[in-house]
């Protein structure tokens, strides 16, 4: 049945993927990673537009395991898509293939297991889908293609983090962050100690154009990105060309991925520091918990030294970052995946048909657990998934009751999900009343992302929405005591999780699933 959905013309690309512990020391303490064909990080996938994937997965852990690709849309075979709701579980020594078309998509994306707290161990990789051949890029061929993975990183390993929050702890300050697995460079002799690997990324000079794909795959942390002496042309994010424009450093919220181009148009006097360090913390106790990598042009004349390039000054203005994010814009007139201008689908002309206001608060305690809730809802995985439950008929595995509005009672543990109507168009209003930045992502979709502010979201806020080139992606941050509103237009059958990505929230039961049926 796998074989005969995808499409024949269309052509397959084979990956074999082995997935273990190593030993690693990326913050120069020994502990275990998940690794894919014994690297840490895994492979990059690359594909091209409308191309069949297939990844035979060989699980070689002491757990169960599944692989997400976050932000394939997984077109009509959601039971590809990696998550509980949609997938039973890899047993230990057991293998499973994945197969699906990635279908009218391209852009920048990665994958990671979804299940135990395992990202916090690694076994995540870069994921490309290439244009194909016929259809034109906003933007000359780039002289290279480099994937930039980004996180904060705990040296405890991923079962100790697990059992801190199972015991109703917080996990605390990460230890540092990775760039590509691997710890800072010694930019600073108090801070970072010595005989840490750290990543170096090799360029040629002369005005080449290198596209970077940076993708924040940490655990809780936004991260703020920046290359010394380099603006940091944006191009894409997640599926979508954005209007192009520079930023001497960019928010990477968890989750979250984005396309530079970078022109090296500097003298190569010396390497140039490249930076992801955390945001909207307290950042003098901070410090630790930043990345540096290296940027090496081929005829630099001497290492990286002195300060690091400045992070946002911003400590007191709470607007700056979120303007930024306003002003990361689709690009109306470019082509995506199709000929067509990606401006011609003109979501802002569509009416509405189903609101949902979904709302988190401070982690809560439900019979005697430590849970965080998602409109009042701690939502409880299913022994079968939901989307198991529907092709067999099993009843009382969920529940399609999901509120349109925050529950007003006490908290409950759930199997709750989301009714949304086939051919839909859906606004989601994601209220963040919790302290920290959250970052939410839907399976299945790219949505518009039409507002965002803070306060609390009312009817009237409707009126600072962007109805004509809100950005379309599959993850989007939403600011502490803020709204962000978005739009689905709900094309694609299947079971699709909503969660937050903040994996310290979403493991304890921070999210839900929108399920929707064609009902012919």
């Amino acid at each position: 049945m796998l074989w005969s959905s995808c499409i024949a013309a269309d052509p397959f690309v084979f990956y074999d993927f082995e997935v273990s512990y190593i030993t690693a020391s990326p913050l120069g303490v020994p502990q275990q990673v998940i690794a894919i064909n014994n690297k840490f990080p895994g492979p990059t996938i690359n594909s091209t537009t409308n191309n069949n994937v297939v990844i035979n997965v060989r699980n070689k852990l002491d757990e169960s395991l599944l692989l997400h690709w976050s932000g394939i849309q997984q077109r009509r075979s959601s039971w590809q898509d990696g998550l509980p709701g949609t997938n039973c579980p890899i047993p230990p020594k057991w293998n499973w293939t994945y197969q699906f078309q990635v279908k009218d998509q391209i852009g920048s994306f990665f994958y990671f297991p979804s299940l135990h707290f395992q990202r916090a161990a690694g076994g995540f990789g870069g994921f490309i889908i290439n244009n194909r051949d016929i259809i034109p890029i906003p933007f000359g061929s780039p002289d290279g293609d480099i994937t930039i993975l980004i996180g904060d990183w705990y040296t405890r390993n991923h079962t100790a983090l697990r059992k801190a929050l199972d015991a109703g702890k917080d996990l605390g300050m990460p230890d540092g962050v990775l760039i590509n697995g691997k710890g800072p460079y010694r930019y600073n002799d108090t801070l970072v100690p010595d005989g840490i690997d750290y990543e170096t990324i090799d360029v040629h000079p002369g005005g080449k154009t290198y596209r970077l794909r940076v993708h924040n795959v940490g655990i809780s942390t936004s991260l703020n990105f920046r290359i010394q002496s380099h603006n940091l042309l944006l191009a894409e994010t997640e599926g979508s060309y954005t209007v192009q424009q520079n930023y001497t450093s960019l928010d990477i919220h968890v989750g979250q991925s984005y396309s530079f181009l970078l022109t090296t148009d500097q003298n190569a006097s010396s390497d140039y520091y490249i930076v992801a360090s955390a945001r909207f913390v307290n950042e003098s106790q901070w410090k630790r918990v930043t990345g540096v990598a290296i940027l090496r042009y081929s005829n630099s004349k001497g290492k990286a030294a002195g300060p690091l390039p400045d992070p946002p000054q911003d400590e007191y203005d709470k607007t700056f970052s979120m303007n930024q994010a306003r002003s990361i814009r689709w690009n109306v007139s470019a082509s995506g995946a199709r000929p067509n201008p990606q401006g011609s689908f003109r979501y802002g002309s569509i009416n509405v048909t189903e609101i949902f206001v979904l709302k988190n608060k401070p982690p809560v305690t439900i019979d005697g657990k430590r849970r965080t809730t998602l409109s009042g809802i701690s939502f409880v995985n299913p022994a079968t998934p939901i989307r198991l439950a529907d092709q067999f008929k099993v009843k009382g595995v969920y529940k399609l009751d999901f509120p349109s509005r925050p529950l007003t009672g006490p908290p409950k543990m759930e199997t709750s999900v989301i009714n949304g109507t086939f051919r839909g168009f859906m606004e989601v209003i994601l209220q963040n009343n919790e302290t920290k930045v959250q970052t939410y992502h839907l399976s299945g979709y790219a949505f518009f992302v039409v507002g965002m502010d803070y306060g609390e979201w009312s009817e009237n806020s409707r009126g600072t929405y962007n109805k004509w080139d809100g950005i379309a992606r599959s993850t989007t941050q939403v600011y502490p005591g803020a709204w962000t509103a978005i739009l689905i237009s709900l094309d694609n059958v299947g079971v699709w999780n909503l969660r937050t990505e903040n994996l310290d929230s979403w493991y304890l039961g921070q999210e839900t699933y929108i399920r929707v049926v064609n009902p012919e």
